[in-house]
Order: structure tokens, then sequence, then C-alpha cells
């Protein structure tokens, strides 16, 4: 957290360059997110087979998502480093950094051989690029919502703010939809021998449409005037931890049920669907590809109900809808039927975590 600005006015941007960054810092999220997110759909449907082949399938199915679980372990390291250096040197250049480190990791996991062919080499390389994912998009997140943030904060600051979070369905869909699409293309052997990798190469390309994007934008002018001023903090997290130790508490516990219950209804129903209900996993992961491109649309729409309303109201408002959908959500997975499933699946992503989801970028900060 940087230093408080002078009580001059600050530089106002002008709406192009306003747009750009809203575009860029939205992009740049939607490629740090499909790449973390493939990861949780293959932890599911395809690494426990591929990396874990020696173990029953529930040890198999526990291993891969303790891979996954690194992501997180690596997240607020990832936040602190580059929190650090976006206060230090400037929101933009972090944010090619982070996108540079995600999108190189998870193309090196495209390359990765199997457990057949390198051993426990195979998962324990697999862990440590899940490590550097974590870095990339726990760094990630709080510059690309800053670099909205301080671009929009005099107008409506909870809608621009919400679009880099709306990145994050639209990770998902594409993450999702790539990986229906190559399984619904492909034999179940030709999937897992290599078809499964198509998605993770993919990413090579993502990260240079992001690259030209993130390149062409300008420093936020907040940051900018922070420079002019030389208010730009000494010891960022320091200062933050020792002044505002609360509100990381406060913070911190704002994003546990909202990253609990996404992670539910995203990755661990996939597996439900599969190994609990006895269902085709294809009918959930068509149902999440719906639900993120709904909740595309339903993030920026309760963001900007934040700007006329509350977003302290709007947050309440989705853990209490969260809570009271928790029985009829699974009680719809139990019919077994497509239709049911679908709403579950949509209703719970785009109604009650859009609602969570969509004010973080702007009551945290």
């Amino acid at each position: 957290m940087t230093a408080q600005p002078s009580t001059s006015a600050p530089l106002v941007p002008d709406r192009r360059s306003l747009v750009e960054a809203v575009v860029a810092s939205t992009v740049g999220t939607t490629i740090e997110w499909y790449d973390f997110f493939l990861y949780g759909i293959a932890a599911a449907l395809i690494f426990p087979h591929l990396f874990f082949p020696t173990f029953s399938t529930f040890a198999g199915q526990i291993l891969a998502f303790s891979t996954f679980t690194i992501g997180f372990v690596a997240r607020p390291v990832g936040g602190v480093l580059f929190g650090y250096l976006g206060d230090r040197v400037g929101r933009k250049s972090t944010l090619v950094a982070t996108l540079l480190l995600m999108g190189l990791s998870t193309l090196l996991i495209g390359f990765l051989p199997s457990y057949a062919r390198s051993g426990i080499a195979a998962p324990l390389i697999l862990a440590g690029l899940r490590f550097l994912q974590g870095i990339g998009v726990g760094g990630e997140w709080g510059g690309a919502v800053l670099l909205a943030l301080e671009y929009g904060h005099r107008g409506r600051r909870g809608f621009y703010a919400s679009w880099p979070q709306a990145g994050v369905p639209l990770g998902l869909l594409t993450s999702t939809g790539v990986l229906h699409l190559f399984k619904g293309l492909l034999s179940e052997e030709a999937f897992l021998a290599w078809g499964w990798r198509i998605p993770f190469l993919l990413s090579g390309l993502l990260i240079v449409v992001g690259l030209l994007i993130r390149i062409r934008i300008l420093e936020t002018p907040l940051f900018v005037q922070l420079q002019a001023t030389q208010q730009v903090a000494q010891a960022p997290v320091t200062e933050t931890l020792r002044r505002h130790w609360r509100d990381v508490l406060l913070a911190a516990g704002t994003r546990l049920n909202e990253n609990a219950c996404f992670y539910l209804f995203s990755a661990y129903v996939i597996t439900y669907a599969q190994d609990v209900l006895r269902i085709d996993p294809a009918w959930v992961l068509q149902a999440v590809t719906w639900a993120a491109a709904v909740e595309f649309f339903t993030i920026p729409l309760f963001g900007l109900l934040s700007d006329l309303w509350s977003r302290k109201g709007i947050c309440i408002a989705g853990c209490l809808f969260l809570a009271g959908f928790a029985w009829p959500y699974y009680a719809l997975l139990e019919t077994r039927q497509p239709a049911a499933v679908m709403v579950a699946v949509v209703v719970s992503l785009a109604g009650g975590h859009a609602m969570l989801y969509s004010v973080q970028a702007s009551l945290i900060p």
C-alpha cells in the first residue's frame, strides 16, 4: 500500500486511456485465470491418470488436488512480492511480469512428460510449475484491480473495478470450453495421450496477445502523481501490516468464503459428478462453461449496482444467498438430470458467487 497522495487533485485520465486500461486489465486477467483454471480442471479429470497412476483412484485424485492446492499456498507470496514491486516501480511493469510468469509456467506443463516416462520427477516438476502459477496469479489480481481502479476512481468505482473480476469467468469459460472441445473431438485414449496438452500449449499464443495489449497502456495517474510528489512508500508491505493489520484480516475474511465457494462450484463439482453421482462429467463441464458465460455479464452488473447502492450490502446479500442456496444446490445435483445440474451450477456461479466477487475489487482497496 502506497503512502497517501497529497491533497492536490490527481491527474484525470482521458476516456481513451481509461478504456485501454480497463481492457488491458480484463484481458490480462482472463489469460492468467485461463491458465490457473485449466490446471484445476486437468487435476480433476487428467492428472490422476498421468502423474499418479500407481495409486488408487481416490488417492490419485487427492494427490492431484494437492498439487492444485500448492497454487493457493503460493498466491500470498505472489501478492506480497508483486504488491511490493507494484508500489515501488509501478503497476504496468509488474503486470507484464506476472503475465509472463504465469504463461511460461503453463506452457511448460504442456511439455511435461508423464509418470510413465519420467517417474517421480514428473509430479515433482508439476508441483513446482504449479507453485510458479500461484505466484503469478497472486501478483496479477491486486495489480489488475488497482490498474482499473486507479484509472476509474473518480467515476463508477465499483463498475470499473469489476471488469478485471469479469476476467475470471472469462478465463474459466475459455479453459473449460477448450478442454470440452478437444475432449469431444478426440478419443479418450488420444486425449489422455496428447490431446490434453494442446490447451496448455495455447497459453504461448495468449502470452503474446496479452503482452501486446499491456505494453500499450500508460502507468496509472495516481501512481504517476505519487512519483512526482515523492510519496512512493519505501517499505509498502511493512507499512501495510503495521498500520492496517485489522483491514488485512478483514480483507482475507471476505476472500475466504468467496474462494471456497468458487472452487467448489467450478472444480470440485466435476469430480463430485464423476465419482459420487456417477454421471458424465461432460454435463457439468458444459454447465460450468455456460455459468462462466453468464457470470461475465453479472459481475459488472453487480459492480454497477454497488455504485448505486452499497458494496458492503451487495457482499452481505451474496453471503446470505449462498447460505440459503446450499441445500437446493445439492438437491438439484442429486436429481442427476442435465437441466437440474445446469441450473445448480449456473445459479451458484453467476448468482451468488458473482455478487461476492464483483465488489471485492472496489471494497477491499
